[in-house]
């Protein structure tokens, strides 16, 4: 049988939760812009969505231990739509913000049930394979759901109450379906100083990839609307970017794998100020150009939150890892949070050339640092850390080891 067919509920769960979600990011954007948000104030809504997803994440193992992953799924289900349904009730900036600080928690708790529950019902033998189509129900389902919004349009309550619709939606294959569950998790003590001690660059990156792709996220939207694009053309837009990130994200692992990380991320880091600079310089208003423009600039960019979480657990010892990848959220969220008001404000107050600028900035300053690292620390010889994949996996289904699902195969060597 094929170590697929078991997961298939989880899979359609799992595309129906993330299209729902990632449609809301983007709405949120285009339909505060046309209720008459400054763009400070939806960079505001998208701080709170980022604050309450760190927190989903860093408390999930409580609540998977206390009441299970069925239950802890089906109450967070019910709360994010349930917020869905009432911001078109209550149009107010405030509101917008809690019930998106709500959804944050009740989204980051949903997804690390749902990939720990995938990970527990697979092996090393097919990870890479289950998380290969893992990644393509990801992409496939946020890429399909941007296009509803110009199907649609962005007037009404109709796509709030599609988002609803697959939140609720989500909760039917796992509890007709599937009837397994995992084990409960382990409690979690999150030590943000032992984190940065053992891997300060990886700290550095997770802030700059929270602070310059979390704009992007919550404010690209503006962006591409401020430059003249349609609502189509906006949705291609964010849809280029999420694509773009998948192109390089197996390569750019691979390559990690085999040569000093931090190259690999230097690498990476010099992509995302090229093609931030020609965004900002050369693509100006021209919707093609701002299309491949972003293409290319995801395709660098966002395997770094990957690559500096693979670096931070080459340096963590056994059992550390969990710790890591928790320590290292709640360092991203801080970057997620400041990062949409930033890049907010200066929309507002300069114009949208210079949103590109502030992103290139930020991994100016990061690629500097890296740098520096690298004459600081030497390098962790490949023989010693994981072999092909091991980079990619670690660091995509860092949910899964925050709700307690089963690492590797004891008999292999540790990671990191």
């Amino acid at each position: 049988m094929s170590p697929i067919r078991p997961l298939i509920p989880l899979l359609v769960t799992a595309g129906i939760l993330i299209g729902g979600n990632g449609l809301q990011g983007t709405y949120i954007a285009l339909r505060g812009s046309a209720e008459g948000f400054a763009p400070t104030t939806i960079g505001l809504i998208g701080a709170g969505y980022s604050i309450g997803f760190a927190i989903g994440c860093l408390t999930v193992t409580r609540i998977l231990r206390s009441i299970g992953h069925i239950r802890t799924f089906a109450a967070m289900a019910a709360i994010a739509a349930c917020c869905s349904i009432l911001m078109p009730l209550i149009v107010s900036p405030i509101f917008w913000a809690l019930m998106r600080f709500a959804i944050g928690i009740s989204v980051a708790t949903l997804f690390a049930v749902v990939e720990s529950w995938i990970n527990a019902k697979v092996t090393n033998a097919n990870r890479a394979r289950t998380l290969s189509v893992y990644r393509l129900v990801d992409l496939s389902s946020v890429t399909a759901a941007q296009y509803l919004i110009p199907t649609v349009g962005i007037e009404g309550p109709v796509i709030f109450s599609l988002i609803a619709i697959a939140m609720a939606l989500s909760l039917v294959p796992i509890s007709v379906f599937d009837k397994s569950s995992p084990s409960p998790p382990e409690a979690l003590n999150v030590n943000i100083l032992e984190v940065w001690r053992i891997s300060p660059l990886s700290v550095v990156g997770v802030v700059a990839v929270g602070l310059s792709m979390a704009a992007f996220r919550n404010i690209g939207p503006i962006y591409a609307q401020e430059i003249g694009m349609s609502v189509t053309g906006i949705a291609t837009f964010m849809s280029a970017g999420i694509i773009g990130g998948v192109v390089l994200q197996y390569p750019l692992g691979l390559y990690s794998d085999r040569f000093d990380r931090r190259k690999v991320i230097i690498w990476a880091t010099v992509g995302t100020i090229i093609t931030g600079g020609y965004l900002s310089l050369f693509a100006g208003t021209a919707e093609t150009a701002n299309i491949v423009g972003i293409f290319v600039y995801g395709a660098f960019a966002m395997p770094l939150y990957s690559l500096c979480s693979a670096h931070g657990n080459d340096h963590a010892k056994p059992g550390e890892h969990a710790l890591v990848s928790a320590g290292l959220l709640f360092f991203w969220s801080i970057g997620a949070t400041i990062g949409p008001l930033l890049a907010a404000l200066l929309l507002q107050f300069v114009g949208p050339s210079v949103f590109f600028i502030y992103t290139s900035f930020i991994f100016i300053g990061f690629l500097a640092y890296t740098m520096v690292r690298i004459r600081t620390r030497p390098a962790i010889p490949p023989e010693q850390r994981p072999g092909r994949f091991r980079a990619l996996l670690r660091t995509s289904a860092y949910f899964s080891r925050l709700a307690g699902a089963p690492g590797d195969d004891p008999k292999e060597p540790p990671r990191g």
